[in-house]
């Protein structure tokens, strides 16, 4: 309980009380422990004092959760960087040798970094918009949250398959019969999550304005957001996830045929024996 004021002050006072230290001993409870400050605390003298205290540390504590996911992502869209550029001017012309595809159909890998690039830059600055959310606008904050957790999942799953999967084929020392299921899926991926931060960053543009007031108004916006995820881009027009390489001419979320089943939440067209989306973990 004895604190020492940094130099050139060197005031010593108890942090229990505040009281300075030389006015401490057997007659306050001891050196480890302090009955003013229990005795006062009793009598409510601390209460007002105890409240600012605890009201300074969570507000640390909050200012400290988002800065530090700020921090993250920054971090990692940097790397990021770094990755984009090294497979741009190295790994790309690699991979062409050893999986014997020209670069031209290589590009889909370009544009899955460049997107983790992106959406690294849009999810750093969605935990300065949360940290200014007024705490008390619950029904914009839980429907904030979901949003950016959709679409953080979404980028996470991403960047495991753009950096650690395409890996694989990175070491390999000739062609992978597999490759083009990865290039289903990488591209899928790119797509979905596009998708995912276009409606975050629409909703955050708008101000979240479509949440209602009560919880029920924010569940339901919240069912409709997750329906029209990956369905449409900013002009209006369907996207296409789960297709060729290039995301073109996949099906759409309606698409239902005696082999395949559309997710509901990212559109991908999976396969009827499977119960669980492929590309999003979304359960049918």
């Amino acid at each position: 309980m004895h604190i020492t004021c940094t130099p050139p002050c060197k005031f010593e006072f108890c942090w229990l009380c505040l009281g300075p230290w030389s006015e401490h001993g057997e007659r306050t409870g001891g050196f480890y422990a302090c009955n003013r400050y229990e005795s006062a605390k009793q009598e409510g003298a601390y209460d007002e004092s105890e409240r600012r205290r605890e009201m300074a540390k969570n507000s640390l504590e909050r200012y400290t959760h988002y800065y530090e996911r700020w921090a993250t992502n920054q971090s990692s869209r940097q790397k990021a960087l770094a990755d984009l550029h090294s497979m741009q001017t190295e790994k790309l012309e690699k991979l062409s040798d050893t999986q014997s595809q020209p670069e031209s159909q290589l590009k889909f890998i370009i544009e899955a970094w460049l997107q983790i690039v992106e959406c690294r830059r849009v999810l750093k600055w969605t935990y300065a918009y949360g940290y200014y959310l007024p705490e008390h606008e619950h029904a914009k904050r839980q429907f904030f949250e979901y949003l950016q957790g959709e679409a953080e999942s979404g980028l996470e799953r991403l960047h495991q398959c753009a950096e650690k999967e395409l890996q694989v084929y990175l070491d390999a020392e000739g062609p992978i019969t597999d490759f083009n299921d990865f290039r289903t899926k990488l591209a899928g991926l790119t797509s979905v999550t596009k998708n995912y931060f276009e409606n975050l960053v629409r909703a955050l543009e708008t101000g979240l304005k479509d949440v209602g007031t009560s919880n029920n108004q924010a569940t339901c916006s919240k069912s409709s957001s997750s329906k029209s995820l990956g369905n449409k881009s900013k002009s209006g027009k369907v996207k296409a996830v789960g297709g060729s390489s290039s995301g073109s001419g996949a099906p759409s979320r309606s698409f239902d045929d005696g082999n395949l089943w559309s997710c509901d939440r990212c559109t991908y067209a999976n396969p009827r024996s499977t119960t669980t989306c492929q590309m999003c973990e979304h359960h049918r």
